[in-house]
């Protein structure tokens, strides 16, 4: 199998990681403080940061071109075409580059609030608690932990689909 070399990169991971050189096919591979794969920005120090401002950019460029496109503020047009071309970049990967970084979180919430807040009718009302409530949407940060929740709980199950009693140990119970 051939490889393309100009497409790999070293990433040493950590602050006391012994930076080894490495070959490919007799030529070197590059060293880098940060790689992109599958769409995911991973850093060295595994700060997720850049990936968040990434997202939320790309998220940001989708919204702009819907509100320069679309004329209609009708919840039946923006609700969908938000759900269906903005929201994937704010959650794909989620479980991967979730950021732990309340200023990260706020960062891709900052996107989803400019979209509800571009439906007509509901511009006066509050962000979490009444506009998203009328919409039937939650905050990015409850759809993540529910995500959490179901990986969870489909891990517990194990593949028979049944709660394994060997994870549970007696310290979790799930009904």
């Amino acid at each position: 199998m051939k490889f393309n070399k100009t497409k790999f990169k070293v990433l040493h991971m950590g602050q006391s990681t012994t930076k080894h050189n490495y070959s490919l096919g007799g030529e070197w591979i590059v060293s880098s403080p940060e790689k992109k794969d599958l769409g995911v920005l991973v850093d060295n120090k595994l700060n997720m940061s850049r990936q968040c401002t990434l997202a939320a950019r790309k998220a940001n460029r989708v919204l702009g071109c819907i509100t320069k496109s679309v004329t209609s503020r009708l919840r039946e047009v923006i609700l969908p075409l938000y759900s269906a071309l903005v929201r994937p970049h704010l959650e794909y990967c989620i479980q991967l580059w979730g950021s732990q970084y309340k200023k990260d979180m706020e960062l891709l919430e900052r996107v989803q609030r400019r979209a509800m807040k571009m439906i007509r009718g509901l511009e006066h009302l509050s962000y979490e608690e009444d506009r998203l409530r009328e919409l039937g949407l939650f905050s990015l940060e409850k759809r993540r932990l529910w995500g959490d929740l179901i990986a969870a709980s489909q891990y517990l199950k194990g593949p028979t689909g049944k709660l394994e009693r060997d994870h549970l140990q007696g310290h979790v119970v799930i009904g």
